[in-house]
């Protein structure tokens, strides 16, 4: 990491009462690839409880354990430096032919779960095929998820599609990302669905508490840019900690059994300094 950093802290915790013993996984640290750098965590369970971690088919960190009977705690916080400045702006870069992209990044043109391309096409040429190809079209498509979906917790399920959320015009920060990215798709543009923490940093605070946030990455020229359709502004201290198709690859919790969830909470803020 060049230049200078600042320093957040960041993390979670999860309530469960869980019924019979059933397998979770976890994806809540954040990955090594990114602008961030990690410097400490800790991961606990209450109870204390034998925890697995592996990374899954896209490098993302998980862990894994089995939830015994009764209530359940999970809580994990970390420290990571964070370069103190905005996202890098891919507004100006350009997009590549089909033809020409890597092998590896062309399922990312394709429909998945959630991000329904093939139903959205014809409405993605309809609204975009008048802006330039590459960073301006991303840009372009960004800006009419933003000023065109209004934001509202609780609106969308785990079936909530982005033709529903085109439809219904509403949903919160992982449904703004699935439409973009089901826009960008249609155009032949490679994006993907990224999930992580994102601290209120030269912004004003929102008045909602603070949540995990999800915006999409986009191939452009010869790498991946951020563009986040839900704040539509390039902002400071990004931590990501999975990416994939859609919010399908990268779910916090995955229980695998009879668990009722509690209650959650999630922090990203500027770390305090030792007295």
């Amino acid at each position: 990491m060049s230049g200078k950093s600042i320093n957040l802290r960041v993390g979670c915790e999860f309530a469960y009462d869980v019924s019979a013993p059933t397998p979770v996984t976890v994806q809540v640290r954040p990955r090594s690839d990114a602008r961030h750098r990690l410097i400490t965590e800790a991961w606990a369970t209450t109870p204390q409880l034998p925890v697995d971690e592996y990374h899954d088919f896209y490098g993302n960190p998980v862990k894994r354990l089995v939830m015994p009977a009764g209530a359940l705690v999970l809580k994990y916080d970390a420290t990571c430096a964070v370069p103190d400045e905005p996202d890098p702006d891919g507004s100006g870069a350009l997009q590549v032919p089909v033809e020409e992209l890597p092998g590896e990044i062309l399922h990312f043109t394709l429909p998945s779960r959630y991000c329904l391309s093939d139903q959205l096409m014809g409405t993605a040429w309809d609204l975009f095929s008048g802006t330039g190809p590459g960073g301006a079209r991303v840009q372009a498509i960004c800006d009419w998820v933003h000023d065109n979906i209004k934001f509202q917790y609780g609106t969308s399920n785990p079936l909530t599609t982005a033709m529903d959320v085109f439809t219904a015009r509403i949903g919160v920060c992982r449904d703004f990302a699935h439409l973009a990215i089901s826009f960008c798709r249609a155009m032949n543009i490679p994006a993907r669905y990224v999930f992580g923490y994102l601290p209120d940093i030269y912004v004003p605070v929102p008045p909602e508490p603070m949540d995990f946030a999800a915006w999409m990455e986009v191939w452009l020229a010869d790498r991946w840019w951020t563009f986040d359709p839900r704040n539509n502004q390039r902002r400071v201290g990004r931590v990501l900690i999975g990416r994939g198709r859609d919010a399908l690859d990268v779910a916090m919790l995955t229980t695998f059994g009879p668990a009722s969830f509690r209650s959650m909470t999630v922090w990203a803020d500027l770390a305090k300094e030792a007295a």
